[in-house]
C-alpha cells in the first residue's frame, strides 16, 4: 500500500500542480478555490506550452512560483505577471527546484505521459506527499519509483478514480486479507462494439467519452481501453499486489470507481458520481475528509448498475496490459512509449483506431527486454519505443 503520512497536515498546505492547464489541474484549482484559502494554497503551478492559460491561472491564485516547459512559450511570459509577486522558473532543473521547496507539502503529478515520471520522481526525492494522478509514472518505473518513495520517507497517494477507491477501501481490512482488487471501466465510447465496426473509427468518435470530460490522450486510452490496461500496471505496484490478485469489470454508469475483495468474501466499494474532483481533493486533504465542490450521489432516486466482463478480443489493449504487469522489467516503458506516439498517430490521421493495439504489440514484442533495468535504461527503452513507433506501418 502507499506510504502514509507520518503526522497530522499543517494548518495550511502548500501545493505545487504539475500539468496546470490539463484536465486534472483544472479541477485541482477549482478544489482549491473551493477551499477559500483554509487549508489549501498554490504554492507553484507548471505547464507545458499553454502559457496564456498558465498565467490566468497565476494572476487568480498568486503562487510564489510558475514554470513553463516549452522555452519558446515561457519568452511570452516575460514582462505579463509584472506586479504579481508571481515569479517564472526556467529551465531543466526548474521544475525540481520547485517541488523541493521547503515550504511545499503536496504535490499533485498530472503531466500527461512518461514525461510526468521527473516531476513525481523529484518530489518524491525531495520526501513531498504526492497525489499521483500520472499513472505512467509506475507503468514505467513502479518498482523504483516506489523503492524510492520508502527511502525518503514520502507519502504516494492514488488520483485516479480507481486506485483512489482501492485505497479508501483496502481500510477496510488488512493486507494479508486481501483476495482481489476489482478496477471498473465505464467501456468507453465503443462498449458492445465488434472489430468490424471499429474499422472506420474516426478520432471524433473515439474522443466521445460517455462519462467522463478528459484530455484527448486519456479520451483515445479509455476507448481503446489501454487506459485501463495501464491502471492495471499502476495497481499492482502501487498496492504491493500479485498479478493475479488484479480483475477488470466494465460498469458503464461509472459509479462504483472500484472493489476490493477480501478472504471472507465481502467485497468492499466505493461510489460516487463520476467527478475527478473528489479523488482530487481527497488526496490533497488527506488524512481528513471535507465538504468539497462535487454532486452526492442522491441513492433515494431510482438506479441501476450494470456489471460485465470486459471484451478482450475487441479491446486487446487491455491483455497487453496484463502481460505488462506480469512481466514487469522494461516492458512497461515500452508499452507506454508506443502507445503514447500511436495514439499521436492515430488522431493525426496517420494510423487506424485498430492499429494502435498491434503497433503497441509489434513494439513490446520486438523490444530487448531487461527484468531490473535502471532508470537510465528505462528511458534509453522508451527513446527506442517512440522511434520504432514512428517508423511502424500496418
Amino acid at each position: 500500500m502507499p506510504l502514509l503520512p507520518t503526522s497530522a497536515p499543517s494548518p495550511i498546505s502548500n501545493v505545487v500542480v504539475l500539468g496546470a492547464t490539463g484536465s486534472i489541474g483544472r479541477s485541482t484549482l477549482d478544489v482549491v478555490a473551493h477551499d477559500q484559502g483554509k487549508r489549501l494554497k498554490v504554492w507553484g503551478l507548471a505547464a507545458n506550452s499553454g502559457w496564456q492559460q498558465l498565467i490566468e491561472q497565476a494572476r487568480e491564485f498568486r503562487p510564489r512560483y510558475i514554470t513553463l516547459a516549452d522555452p519558446d512559450a515561457a519568452a511570452q511570459v516575460d514582462g505579463q505577471l509584472r506586479g504579481t509577486g508571481v515569479e517564472l522558473l526556467s529551465g531543466p532543473d526548474a521544475v525540481e527546484q520547485m517541488v523541493s521547496a521547503p515550504e511545499v507539502e503536496r504535490v499533485l503529478s498530472a503531466v500527461v505521459g512518461a514525461a510526468g515520471l521527473r516531476g513525481t520522481w523529484a518530489a518524491l526525492e525531495a520526501g513531498k506527499i504526492v497525489a499521483l494522478a500520472n499513472k505512467e509514472t509506475l507503468v514505467v518505473a513502479g518498482p523504483l519509483v516506489m523503492d524510492l518513495a520508502r527511502r525518503r520517507g514520502a507519502t504516494i497517494l492514488p488520483v485516479d478514480s480507481e486506485h483512489s477507491a482501492i485505497y479508501q477501501a483496502l481500510k477496510a481490512g488488512q493486507p494479508r486479507e486481501v483476495k482481489r482488487v476489482i478496477l471498473t471501466s465505464s467501456g468507453g465510447p465503443f462498449r458492445g462494439k465488434t472489430t468490424r465496426d471499429l474499422c472506420e473509427v474516426s478520432p471524433e468518435q473515439a474522443l466521445k467519452h460517455p462519462t467522463w470530460k478528459m484530455g484527448k490522450k486519456i479520451s483515445i486510452d479509455s476507448a481503446t481501453l489501454m487506459n485501463k490496461a495501464l491502471e492495471v500496471i499502476e495497481a499492482r505496484w502501487l498496492f504491493g499486489l500479485e498479478p493475479e490478485q488484479i480483475e477488470v469489470v466494465v460498469h458503464p454508469e461509472s459509479i462504483v470507481h472500484s472493489m476490493v475483495e477480501f478472504v471472507d468474501g465481502s467485497v468492499i466499494a466505493q461510489l460516487s458520481p463520476p467527478d475527478m474532483r473528489l479523488p482530487i481533493q481527497y488526496a490533497l486533504y488527506y488524512p481528513d475528509r471535507v465538504e468539497g465542490p462535487c454532486d452526492k450521489l442522491d441513492l433515494t432516486k431510482p438506479h441501476t448498475l450494470h456489471f460485465e466482463p470486459p471484451d478482450v478480443e475487441t479491446f486487446p489493449c487491455l491483455e497487453l496490459g496484463f502481460e505488462v504487469m506480469r512481466r514487469g522489467g522494461t516492458a512497461g516503458a515500452a508499452l507506454n512509449a508506443a502507445n503514447e506516439v500511436a495514439v499521436e498517430r492515430f488522431l493525426a490521421g496517420e494510423i487506424r483506431f485498430l492499429d494502435i493495439p498491434r503497433a503497441c504489440r509489434a513494439v513490446l514484442e520486438h523490444h530487448t527486454f531487461d527484468s531490473r533495468p535502471t532508470l537510465d535504461a528505462l528511458w534509453r527503452v522508451d527513446a527506442w519505443a517512440r522511434q520504432e513507433l514512428f517508423r511502424w506501418n500496418s
